[in-house]
């Protein structure tokens, strides 16, 4: 297919995502009852990322002209995509980047991701059937030039044994961090618990750990973070935090909540689901310096991220800081 008719029909995804045709609502309806961390209000929220964001006719063209990608490859190779499920959609980007690159792909969706993206394939190719030559899903990759695998630190390890004598490009786990200077005013607070609480923080985009300067007034944050007390009426994610509380009590550590989250003074950058580590710092560098840049995705707060758009990556923002673009142009 050449490349114009492959931009336009991720522009026609786009538009159905919009649309709220009755067929995509049923898919997104029986994406949650699966999957009972994917409240309705995420895959909405995922599904507009993915749409405004993603699926913009003009940085789709802007990034095949920026990479020169062919109007037809004159040798496609497959690509084998194994993709996440953490949040929804997480690995549309993958699919994206290697049907815009002109390859053909076999890709295995999550057990916890299952709906969305096979429904969103499946109504390329009700508009053109030849994209089932172009899109493939099945359970075992064999036989592919090229592998994009995302997991966690352990089957990563799997996937270097795997794949150790094909082109690839293997994700493991990250996540992000926030530096806060204690100006920040009470829109740009509402914003980071966004960033803090979305998805119930299964994302590597997510904020888990923020850096706070000495003597930080906590009130504002906490206060901030109360506008996701809703997440509560989960019992999947009630039952963390009940049982991350129960353990700070039986420890005797020093924590403060929310209600529907805890801080807790902790230097590891991941925390468990319903818990915020902080830190405290003299000075930036000094919190820069603690950052380890192998398990960063986003730094958030002022002079990086904006608050509010680290859920919100565009076309050219990469898992793991990876081109994937650019390594699926050059296979």
């Amino acid at each position: 297919m050449k490349l114009q008719q492959r931009i336009d029909l991720l522009v026609q995804l786009g538009d159905h995502m919009r649309s709220g045709e009755p067929a995509w609502m049923e898919a997104k309806e029986l994406a949650s009852y699966r999957n009972g961390w994917f409240l309705p209000e995420f895959v909405d929220r995922a599904a507009s990322a993915v749409a405004d964001n993603l699926l913009d006719r003009s940085e789709l063209e802007r990034a095949a002209l920026d990479l020169n990608i062919p109007d037809e490859r004159a040798l496609p190779l497959t690509v084998g995509i194994v993709m996440a499920g953490n949040i929804p959609m997480v690995g549309f980007h993958d699919l994206l980047c290697a049907w815009l690159s002109g390859h053909r792909q076999i890709i295995k969706t999550s057990t916890r991701d299952n709906v969305l993206i096979p429904h969103l394939v499946d109504m390329m190719k009700a508009w053109e059937p030849e994209v089932g030559d172009w899109i493939e899903s099945r359970e075992q990759l064999k036989g592919c030039d090229a592998y994009i695998a995302t997991g966690s630190n352990n089957t990563a390890r799997y996937f270097e044994k795997y794949f150790a004598r094909f082109p690839h490009i293997i994700r493991r786990n990250r996540t992000s961090i926030a530096i806060l200077d204690g100006t920040e005013t009470g829109e740009e607070l509402a914003a980071l618990a966004d960033d803090i609480q979305t998805y119930f923080g299964l994302g590597c985009r997510n904020v888990t750990q923020v850096f706070v300067p000495e003597n930080y007034d906590f009130i504002p944050l906490v206060d901030a973070l109360k506008r996701y007390g809703h997440l509560m009426d989960s019992h999947k994610y009630k039952n963390n935090v009940d049982y991350n509380l129960a353990l700070h009590i039986l420890n005797n550590k020093f924590y403060m909540s929310s209600g529907e989250i805890i801080l807790v003074e902790d230097a590891s950058p991941f925390s468990p689901i319903g818990q915020l580590n902080y830190q405290f710092y003299k000075t930036r560098q000094e919190a820069l310096d603690g950052i380890d840049p192998e398990i960063l995705q986003c730094l958030v707060g002022k002079g990086a991220l904006p608050f509010g758009q680290a859920q919100r990556p565009g076309l050219r923002d990469y898992a793991d800081g990876v081109d994937t673009l650019a390594f699926l142009q050059g296979l």
